[in-house]
Parts: structure tokens; C-alpha cells; sequence
């Protein structure tokens, strides 16, 4: 593929054109990307790697049907969604909803979670604690965060005998200090699974008792599946329909995997709330929601996902990467936790599991060794030790044996390395990045590195790479 500059030109114009702000994946070597095609990405020198973290690319990527869906449709008209047009759907997410919300009773005030991301408006990063406790943003008073209901790390564990209505409970209590101090509760908002919080399943009948403790304050309750839906948990199209029929959210909102990359995103509410904001007056429009492209691409996706049987496939290889996630975690103590459903997984890594202390550094230097294996990772959580899982939804039974074959290799010789004890590569009152340079090495008890002894590892580890060394052979070609 012609490409216009170097990478190294590209990283310099980079540099010099965007902002610092806007970071890249691998900071201290950076990857550049010239096409991808499914779960693979090719970059300049023609590599081939393992996509184990682009969700947004739900049905994989640059999907022959989604790009000629969007070419079929651009062939024929785009324009905005004041003319009729057959293939027409409600657009945008998290803000929207929160105008539906504040509309419906004339409430205000919104209960988020701890560590919580619903987006880059300033509308959004006002409920995401997980981008304003970073910046210089202080929370404003019309928001509230609720303890994330983290049965591993969290408040309440998994030995609580009801965590459920533990965490519920503090739901409660934060309702009625708003209330107490003149405030009303417009919206809980919540991921049907938290992903930027370190992949946090919460416990059965969480989300039931919030949402009556929240319509009983007269507010409404927004599932976020922009992150989790279009059957990426595999039993169920959405994930908030996991924690049972009896709870269903007044508002879902949606958006990345039901364009495949293309810019989409929707907003499903019940009838009540949308005819309440449409008597507000105020009336909805941008120049691009609904339009004609948009809509064929997000058409197609949802024919992708059903004719390719891409949601059994969830189910079929995420059952099937945990079984084998699982036997890792018996044997390698840096395995604090393995969490998650279909293709939404999370490895939380430990220092110690009595302690469950975070292995930070020891996750910044895994995701960096996976790369080198030709394997795309990344970290994230509070302390950005949980291994993210989330690959386009045709990843395969072999991409996970080929995935967890080489992060079997690196945590060996890693533990090896650590002599069963783990050292931080930065210190514990640095704040955490999400990068950490392939330079700062672990200490080591006895001197040296974990790259000095990959190499004695080698030969015990042979038989491991011959059982992948077809799927190796194809990453390079």
C-alpha cells in the first residue's frame, strides 16, 4: 500500500499538528496502521496483528458488506433528516438522553459511578468521573457518584452476603441527601457493564433495586451499551438484558459497533419520555443524524451480525477464551481475577491476590511484550492493571489460542523473572498512564531484566510455539 510519509515523518507531523492531549496506543512505539481486514491489522512493514481490543469494528474490520452498503448509498444521496428517506433512524447517545431525562420531570441532578466514561462532550465528561478526576475539572454539583458495584476490589466483595443491595443501598442513601439539600435526581446513568472501570460486571439485582429507588425519586435510568451491545455478551443482544426480564431501562443509549468505524450512534426511550420532550418545544435536529449513509451502514452491520452468526460466535469463542483464561489464572499468580461475558473480558492483574494489590507496571509491561508477539492489548481500570478483551465479533477459537499461548509465554518468563514477586516501574505516588515505555524495566530481585531471561525460557517453551506456528506463519504474511 502507497503510503505518503514515513513513519517516522508521520510521528513528526504528529508532533507538530496534534495536539499532546491526543494520545496513541504503544507511546514509546507507536504502531502505524495502513489497512486492517476481520480481527487483523496490518501495519507499514506488513505485519499482521492479533486485534484483541477494537470493539468499534464490531463486525470486523473494513467488512465488505458494511463498505458497500455506505458506497451503494452515497451513489444515490446523503442529506439531513428533515427530508423522508427509507432508511432513517433516531441518531446520537449519552447527550441526548440526558436532555430526554432532564425533560421528563424538570429534574436536574444525575447519579453516575465511580470511574465511569460516557463521553468527550462536556455534557458527558460532567458525569465521568473517570475524565474529570484527571483534569482540573471539579464535579458539579448536580452530580452525584455512586461506589462502582465491584464485587473483586470494590466496597463490597464477593463474601458480602447481598453486595446487590449493598451498593444499591448507597444509591439510596445519595438520593436522599439530594433531596435533603433541595436537589432532584433527573437520571442514573451506568454502562450494563463497565468497561473504562476495569470491566465490571455488577451483581444480580443491582441494576432492578437502583431503578426503583430511581423512578420512586422520579428520575429515569439510562443503560449505556455503546460500549456492550449488538450482542457482543452472546446470549442476549444487549447486555442489559443479562440481569434479568425484569428490568428493563427507561433509556438505552448506543453508538462505535452499530457503524462498524462509521460514526453512529442512537437513542432508544420509551414513548412516555419522548413525547414529554417533544411537548417541551424544543426540537431535535443535526445536520447529519439520520442521514441516508449512516443509516445504510448501521442496516448492513445488523444484517452482518445475524446472517454471519456473529452473536453465537460471542458466546461460542468467549466461553471458550475464558476456559482458557481461567486455566492461566491456576497457574500464574500474577492472575488476580478473569471477568466477563461473550467477547467482553478483563484479566485483572495482582501483586499478590491475598492483597489484591494492582500489578500496574507488570500490565504496561505485558501489553507491551503481547504487542511484540504480534497481539493487541490493552490496560485499563482505576489502576490500569485490567487486560481489556473486547475484538471484533469474528474472532475465532484460534485468534484466543494464539492470544493466550503468547501471554502464557510472557507472564512466565515474566514470574520467572520476579522470582514470585512482583516490583512497581513506577512509583505508587505517580498517577497511572495509560503507556509506559518499553524502556523502564521491571526491578528485578536478583538484578537484570525480564527480557534477560526470555531467552533461557526458549527451549521449555518450544513446544508451546510449534502447537501456533501455522497462526504465526500468517500474522507475517
Amino acid at each position: 500500500m502507497c503510503q505518503l510519509y514515513s513513519k517516522r515523518d508521520t510521528l513528526a507531523l504528529r508532533g507538530k499538528h496534534i495536539g499532546p492531549s491526543c494520545k496513541v496506543f504503544f507511546a514509546a512505539d507507536p504502531m502505524k496502521i495502513v489497512r486492517a481486514q476481520g480481527q487483523y491489522m496490518f501495519d507499514e512493514q506488513g505485519e499482521r496483528y492479533v486485534d484483541c481490543i477494537n470493539n468499534v469494528a464490531h463486525v470486523g474490520h473494513c467488512h465488505p458488506e458494511v463498505v458497500r452498503a455506505a458506497l451503494r448509498q452515497m451513489e444515490v444521496l446523503n442529506t439531513n433528516s428533515r427530508f423522508l428517506h427509507d432508511n432513517i433512524v433516531e441518531s446520537e447517545a449519552n447527550d441526548l438522553a440526558l436532555h430526554l431525562a432532564r425533560q421528563f420531570k424538570g429534574h436536574q441532578d444525575v447519579i453516575t459511578l465511580e470511574h465511569a466514561y460516557h463521553g468527550h462532550l462536556s455534557s458527558l465528561i460532567e458525569i465521568s468521573p473517570y475524565k474529570f478526576w484527571k483534569g482540573k475539572d471539579v464535579k458539579k454539583e448536580f452530580v452525584h457518584v455512586a461506589p462502582v458495584p465491584d464485587t473483586y476490589r470494590g466496597k463490597y466483595r464477593e463474601d458480602h452476603p447481598d453486595p446487590a443491595s449493598a451498593y444499591a443501598e448507597e444509591v439510596k442513601k445519595i438520593i436522599e441527601e439530594a433531596h435533603n439539600g433541595g436537589r432532584k435526581i433527573a437520571a442514573f446513568i451506568a454502562e450494563s457493564m463497565q468497561s473504562c472501570g476495569g470491566q465490571i460486571i455488577p451483581p444480580a439485582g443491582y441494576f432492578q433495586k437502583v431503578a426503583e429507588y430511581v423512578h420512586g425519586a422520579g428520575g429515569v435510568f439510562i443503560a449505556d451499551e455503546v460500549q456492550v451491545g449488538f450482542g457482543r455478551v452472546g446470549k442476549h443482544f444487549w447486555s442489559f438484558q443479562m440481569y434479568g426480564e425484569d428490568f428493563v431501562p427507561d433509556i438505552v443509549t448506543m453508538g462505535k459497533p452499530m457503524g462498524n468505524g462509521h460514526p453512529m450512534a442512537g437513542v432508544v426511550t420509551t414513548k412516555e419520555i419522548a413525547e414529554a420532550f417533544g411537548r417541551s418545544g424544543m426540537e431535535y435536529f443535526n445536520t447529519f443524524g439520520g442521514n441516508p449513509v449512516s443509516c445504510a451502514v448501521g442496516l448492513a452491520v445488523l444484517d452482518i451480525i445475524e446472517n454471519e452468526g456473529l452473536q453465537g460466535n460471542a458466546t461460542k469463542v468467549g466461553n471458550y477464551l475464558t476456559e482458557l483464561l481461567n486455566k492461566q489464572k491456576a497457574k500464574h499468580p500474577l492472575i488476580g481475577d478473569i471477568r466477563g461475558v461473550g467477547l467482553f473480558i478483563g484479566i485483572d492483574l495482582v501483586k499478590d491476590r491475598q492483597q489484591r494489590t494492582p500489578a500496574t507496571a507488570e500490565a504496561q509491561h505485558i501489553i507491551y511484550k503481547m504487542k511484540e508477539k504480534r497481539v493487541l492489548l490493552s490496560a485499563d481500570g482505576p489502576h490500569r492493571n485490567v487486560l481489556k478483551i473486547k475484538p471484533p465479533m469474528c474472532f475465532t477459537e484460534e485468534d484466543a489460542e494464539f492470544m493466550v499461548d503468547q501471554l502464557d509465554g510472557i507472564l512466565t518468563v515474566l514470574e520467572e523473572a520476579l522470582g514470585g514477586k512482583t516490583a512497581s516501574v513506577i512509583s505508587e505516588n505517580t498517577p497511572c498512564k495509560t503507556e509506559v515505555p518499553r524502556e523502564a524495566q521491571l526491578e528485578l530481585p536478583s538484578g537484570g531484566t525480564a527480557d534477560s531471561r526470555e531467552s533461557s525460557s526458549k527451549k521449555r517453551n518450544g513446544a508451546r510455539a510449534d502447537k501456533h506456528s501455522l497462526l504465526s506463519k500468517r500474522l507475517k504474511t
